[in-house]
């Protein structure tokens, strides 16, 4: 049984199996293309049928999944154009989230950001790499909720998980200079200019060309910048 979800879904019923799967099919676990069948999956993540297939309902609207004739429900696969329309979406969405943050944050949020800036220097300063791809979620997740728009939140989180699926980041070639970055976002943030916000994040978006790579080479052959 899979320890991300308890027994019948406990963790967050179907959400929690949802999670499981969606982070599955991130890593590479459930590869494009594969038959994902919901016996096999109850018992992979050791819940009943009924949460996995509320999950595969959602992950089939995120467009994780696809439905296929004779073939049920299958990992699904982005050509060329989808994933270009991720990069060029990215690039709209998170530095229009940046400038309502900048105005509509809450204390609690900008200190949670000031929070994530220095975990991430601690675990650079002591060589943990492997958490920083955590802590870079985490840190875009809540600028996206500081917009105050739910709407927007939700259309980032679900790009930047299609981002973290589609391609791989290579993440120490720019880690100390994407939290240096990260930190002048939260600083913009606090001074409160919507203007400055959007550029700082459009230019952060920009620096991080080039340190990233598709996650399948042959299938897919754009510049993402999907992650920092």
């Amino acid at each position: 049984m899979d320890s991300r979800v308890g027994k019948d879904g406990r963790d967050g019923g179907a959400g929690g199996v949802t999670r499981a799967i969606r982070d599955d099919i991130i890593r590479g676990v459930h590869a494009p293309g594969a038959r994902l069948a919901e016996e096999a999956l109850s018992a992979r993540y050791g819940v009943s049928r009924v949460p996995v297939r509320e999950a595969l309902r959602t992950l089939e609207a995120e467009g994780f999944v696809a439905r296929r004739p004779y073939a049920g429900v299958v990992v699904a696969a982005l050509d060329d154009a989808e994933a270009e329309d991720l990069v060029e979406i990215r690039s709209l969405l998170e530095p229009l989230g940046a400038a309502r943050a900048a105005v509509r944050h809450t204390p609690e949020q900008l200190g949670r950001l000031k929070e994530l800036v220095a975990l991430a220097d601690d675990a650079l300063a002591a060589g943990r790499l492997e958490e920083l791809a955590r802590l870079n979620s985490r840190f875009h997740e809540v600028l996206a909720q500081a917009s105050g728009s739910r709407t927007l939140a939700e259309l980032i989180t679900q790009l930047r998980w299609k981002m973290e699926w589609v391609y791989t980041a290579k993440l120490p070639r720019r880690a100390q200079d994407s939290w240096s970055e990260h930190r002048e976002i939260v600083a913009v943030l606090e001074s409160g200019d919507p203007d400055k916000a959007a550029r700082v994040v459009t230019r952060h978006i920009g620096k991080g060309r080039g340190a990233h790579r598709p996650a399948d080479p042959q299938a897919i052959a754009v510049d993402p910048d999907p992650e920092d």
